[in-house]
């Protein structure tokens, strides 16, 4: 073993060590199922805003978008450009209102409990088909983050895929079975800190190797540069009204993410909000922003190889830990330094994965055991099933995962598509639309999430999926169904009683003063 593999191998070693710490110290302040999937309502700003970011944008950051644009060009900026507006909408538009309307309709702790709650649903019919959803979709989610981690500790120390796809799932699953919510939101901050000073340093210092002769670089590796550096054009073509449709779509699902919201129904009070916000808004442009520069950066400072082509080269989406281990391993001598930055990506990995794992397992434990299955279950009950679903879940995402080929950029859109398609439109109807009602909250999750599956699974088309044939982001299709069979059930069924109607302008009042 190299003085180099040695020097990245210790730099993991202590990042992994320094998380499953924060998991047995965070064990130690969580007593019960609200500590374990809330928190205790009690997030700091800084906290809250780095937890939630960090934990949406995940592996996908810096492999997924990074490795689109490195292979199609400024084109799929257009995807940034859709998540960043996505992302200031939601904190200024849907954190407050869901924050204080969670808390009115009886302290609900997870978004089916709040649906439930939000429309009085005796039979717990939204509790049930929203968690079926959730569990569902994050499957595929998770399993997207736990193959973006056998992916890099194969390209970085050449392990067999499987073998790295199971080392990062132990880690994880440690410190979310032990701290839960507070452990997860903790070491968010913690990698969504790392994640941004990797983003800010690596392209930056690439740069200076490349910005005498990018434009002859990128043309050497096989690119119009004009093209490549256009965001009129996706690959060899130009860029379509259905492709920036599609992905500005993207934007649409931040309104539909349990794993984000959760965030804004945990912040401490309206002053954290407001400090939350900006860091949120702040962290994300910027990631984004540099997310991008890696994939065109990258394009050129590799060459001569060229990913996906050249014989034994990784994929496209290893973009970033390629230029990783280019900088720092072979122009700068800093092994140890490039080990922290590919820590910046494993980082990027585990703050999805363990929000993911929570999420599931909240939906599990305490929406279907406790309020469908066994409602008089203790709260110890609760927080071991719930321990044990984290457990479960893990294990069927890894089985999801487990083959080497599978694209993390393809596992997010569909996992993306079908919560956003499903939650989205309910959300933002039950915020601001006192008159949907029961039947039309129904419909719209329902119609949400198989909108996506049908048009994303099925082959309908000439032996093709929807999307294969039209090129549509299935999301924008879902959510349009969604917000217009939510509009259309409720008024053409029974309005909400009054006690619905009162609680909604409680809630309207609680968020004025608050």
């Amino acid at each position: 073993m190299t003085s180099t593999t040695i020097a990245i191998l210790i730099a993991f070693a202590a990042y992994l060590v320094m998380m499953i710490g924060v998991g047995v110290w965070s064990a130690k302040k969580t007593t019960g199922a609200d500590d374990y999937f809330l928190g205790g309502r009690g997030l700091s700003g800084p906290v809250a805003a780095l937890s939630a970011q960090a934990s949406d944008m995940s592996g996908w950051l810096l492999m997924g978008l990074p490795g689109s644009v490195y292979a199609l060009g400024t084109g799929q900026a257009w995807i940034a450009i859709g998540l960043g507006l996505g992302t200031i909408i939601n904190w200024l538009i849907i954190a407050k209102p869901l924050r204080a309307y969670t808390i009115v309709a009886n302290n609900s702790m997870t978004l089916p409990e709040f649906f439930g709650n939000r429309y009085h649903d005796k039979r717990k019919v939204l509790l049930g088909v929203s968690s079926a959803i959730i569990v569902i979709f994050f499957l595929v989610y998770t399993a997207s983050a736990l193959a973006s981690g056998g992916k890099l500790f194969n390209s970085v120390f050449g392990l067999d895929y499987h073998l790295a796809l199971l080392i990062g799932a132990v880690v994880i699953l440690i410190y979310t079975f032990l701290g839960g919510f507070l452990a997860v939101c903790t070491t968010d901050f913690i990698q969504g800190t790392l994640m941004l000073i990797a983003l800010l340093v690596v392209p930056i210092v690439a740069w200076g190797y490349v910005s005498g002769e990018f434009g002859a670089l990128l043309t050497s590796s096989g690119v119009d540069s004009a093209s490549f550096l256009s965001l009129t054009h996706n690959g060899d073509h130009p860029i379509t009204a259905i492709e920036i449709i599609s992905n500005i779509g993207w934007g649409l699902g931040y309104c539909g993410m349990p794993h984000i919201l959760v965030r804004f129904m945990a912040i401490k009070n309206e002053k954290e909000l407001k400090k939350s916000s900006v860091i949120a808004i702040v962290w994300v442009v910027l990631s984004l922003g540099l997310a991008v520069f890696i994939g065109l950066i990258g394009r050129a400072f590799l060459m001569p190889t060229i990913l996906g082509q050249t014989a034994g080269a990784a994929s496209t989406e290893s973009v970033f830990i390629e230029m990783i281990k280019k900088l720092f391993l072979e122009l700068l001598p800093l092994a140890f330094v490039g080990g922290i930055f590919l820590c910046g990506i494993l980082a990027a990995i585990m703050s999805t994965a363990d929000s993911q794992l929570l999420v599931c397992s909240s939906a599990v434990s305490a929406d279907i055991y406790k309020d469908i299955i066994n409602p008089e279950a203790s709260d110890k009950q609760v927080l071991r099933i719930g321990r044990i679903t984290t457990i479960v879940i893990a294990v069927l995402a890894i089985f999801i995962a487990w083959n080497p080929d599978s694209s993390v950029m393809a596992l997010v859109s569909d996992a993306w598509a079908g919560l956003g398609a499903a939650f989205g439109p309910l959300v933002v109807m039950s915020l601001f639309w006192k008159r949907t009602n029961l039947a039309g909250a129904v419909a719209g999750l329902v119609s949400g999430a198989a909108t996506v599956i049908v048009w994303d699974y099925l082959p309908l088309v000439g032996g093709q999926t929807i999307y294969a044939a039209t090129g549509l982001y299935s999301l924008v299709v879902g959510f349009v169904i969604s917000l217009v069979c939510i509009v259309i059930i409720s008024l053409a069924t029974k309005e909400p009683e009054k006690a619905i109607y009162d609680e909604f302008e409680a809630y309207k009042n609680y968020k004025e003063e608050n």
